[in-house]
């Protein structure tokens, strides 16, 4: 990562959530790699840019457009990258024509000038990576957020290189593991269709079972069928739904609803409330295993201690698998690894004994392959192995101000806590520093409304209120607030909507309508 030339941040707050990855970004900056923020507050990195894409929430699919039209029309694109590696160029050339700069000035909120000299930067950089974030996925359009930044990083060739690409950073440190090993509701492990009958059959002949072709429910829509009495029961294992998950009062009522509800995490959290059974969990320090972090390296993990509660998670689901008919019978995590190499080619050559020097990139198909460091050095992913240019339009935040919600509330995270704060709210170090939930104001906001620094205000939406203190801060522009969801005292997530992206499910957490009164 230091060798970068150009770093496109997009949507992401590294130095408060993701603060080891920003140390290497850092690190590539002080090396005279030049920086470009695409965020709609002033974060450290975007006081820091070189160009700071001040947007407007809900217009990533417009800036990007705009970015990539300028690309086009002054001839900055890789043509023979284009040639030889994508398709569908003809389709997206047209689509962006539509994205001059006085409408994309508009919607986003962005100049022109910075427009383009972010393209420049961009597309005239040998080495150029962007990072993107949860202000990326975290909309209704999230999951064409993320395709139209591939549509820039193809226009750009700037893929298939070491210190190109594109990083998309995790919300936490074993998304990537746990989403390669088949929580999707329509894969397997590895990514593999529930629709695909070969790759189905292989699950059911080695596990003796017979799997569903149909795809299952995303988290938040099994809440749905909660509230409808069609989900009778829920295992919720180190997640806390009910401080985290948009639009709380509907969650609530789901969680209440569900006949019999099971809960295992380390501590108690809002979620737990809800329980019939709670379960101990067991921590990092307390269990082997492995964490695939977001460069798709699997590490091995080592127990300092032996679990406090008897028993690792491991152990736990294969006992209640066993006690409710289906044997499962690991002595050791190292043998489930093993499992999972049988049956997910990406993780075919991994194993315990392979993960001692600092862990391996997946895909690693075979014993002897020493891990894949970088992707799509000669083909992409898809049959041809060509990348495939996606046209999008704009279509804005599911809910947008208005006179009764003249504000947009944006959610996130800052640097002490950590998710829905089980963890960090015990540390009385950590509590010192940041004790309460702030509600971030401009300083032209808090003059109209009469507010000062430190008093209390009451954010409303359509969903609810909560009572917080005012931060008058030049981070949020005018007509943009901010809140953490860290806090149990003030559940920011009651303010939230019910917007989700129709693809993957996320919930809209990064724009929603609000109003404030002192």
């Amino acid at each position: 990562m230091p060798d970068i030339d150009t770093l496109f941040l997009f949507g992401s707050n590294p130095t408060e959530g993701h603060p080891i990855v920003s140390h290497w970004l850092k690190k590539a900056l002080r090396k005279g790699a030049k920086l470009v923020v695409g965020d709609p507050r002033k974060t450290w990195m975007a006081r820091r840019a070189d160009v700071w894409l001040n947007l407007k929430p809900g217009s990533n699919i417009a800036m990007m457009n705009g970015l990539v039209n300028v690309i086009l029309q002054n001839g900055w694109e890789n043509k023979e990258f284009i040639a030889k590696r994508t398709e569908g160029f003809e389709e997206i050339r047209e689509k962006v024509k539509e994205y001059d700069l006085d409408r994309v000035e508009k919607l986003t909120g962005v100049s022109k000038e910075n427009i383009i000299e972010a393209a420049r930067l961009y597309s005239h950089a040998e080495k150029a990576m962007i990072v993107y974030g949860l202000g990326v996925t975290e909309h209704r359009t999230g999951t064409e957020n993320a395709m139209a930044i591939a549509n820039l990083a193809l226009v750009c060739g700037q893929l298939g290189r070491p210190s190109t690409g594109i990083m998309a950073l995790r919300g936490q440190n074993n998304v990537q593991g746990a989403s390669d090993l088949g929580p999707l509701p329509a894969t397997l492990p590895g990514y593999q269709s529930v629709a695909d009958d070969k790759g189905r059959e292989k699950f059911e002949k080695a596990w003796g079972v017979k799997i569903s072709p149909k795809p299952g429910l995303k988290s938040v829509e099994m809440l749905d069928e909660c509230r409808r009495g069609n989900f009778k029961g829920i295992f919720i294992l180190g997640e806390d739904p009910a401080q985290t998950d948009p639009d709380l009062k509907h969650v609530w009522g789901a969680l209440e609803a569900v006949e019999f509800l099971v809960v295992q995490d380390i501590f108690h959290t809002e979620t737990t409330k809800f329980a019939h059974v709670i379960l101990p969990g067991a921590s990092f320090a307390e269990k082997d295993g492995t964490f695939t972090n977001g460069e798709r390296r699997v590490q091995r993990v080592r127990k300092a201690i032996e679990p406090l509660s008897g028993m690792a998670e491991w152990q736990v689901l294969s006992r209640l698998s066993t006690l409710m008919g289906y044997p499962m019978n690991y002595n050791h995590p190292s043998e489930i690894m093993d499992e999972i190499a049988s049956l997910v080619p990406i993780y075919g050559g991994i194993s315990y004994d392979r993960l001692d020097n600092g862990g391996i990139q997946w895909p690693c198909p075979t014993k002897d392959h020493p891990g894949t460091t970088t992707l799509y050095t000669d083909l992409f992913s898809r049959p041809g192995g060509l990348a495939k240019f996606i046209a999008l339009d704009h279509s804005g935040s599911g809910e947008v101000p208005d006179e009764q919600y003249p504000y947009v509330l944006i959610t996130g995270r800052v640097r002490e806590h950590y998710n829905n704060g089980s963890m960090t709210k015990r540390s009385a170090g950590i509590n010192d520093v940041v004790p309460e939930e702030l509600l971030e104001i401009n300083p032209a906001d808090a003059k109209q409304l009469n507010i000062n620094h430190g008093e209390y205000v009451k954010v409303s939406s359509r969903r609810g209120e909560i009572k917080v203190k005012a931060k008058v801060t030049d981070r949020s522009q005018a007509g943009n607030v901010f809140l953490t969801f860290h806090h149990r005292e003030a559940l920011s997530n009651i303010l939230t909507s019910g917007f989700r992206d129709p693809i993957t499910g996320t919930p809209e957490y990064k724009s929603c309508a609000v109003r404030i009164e002192k």
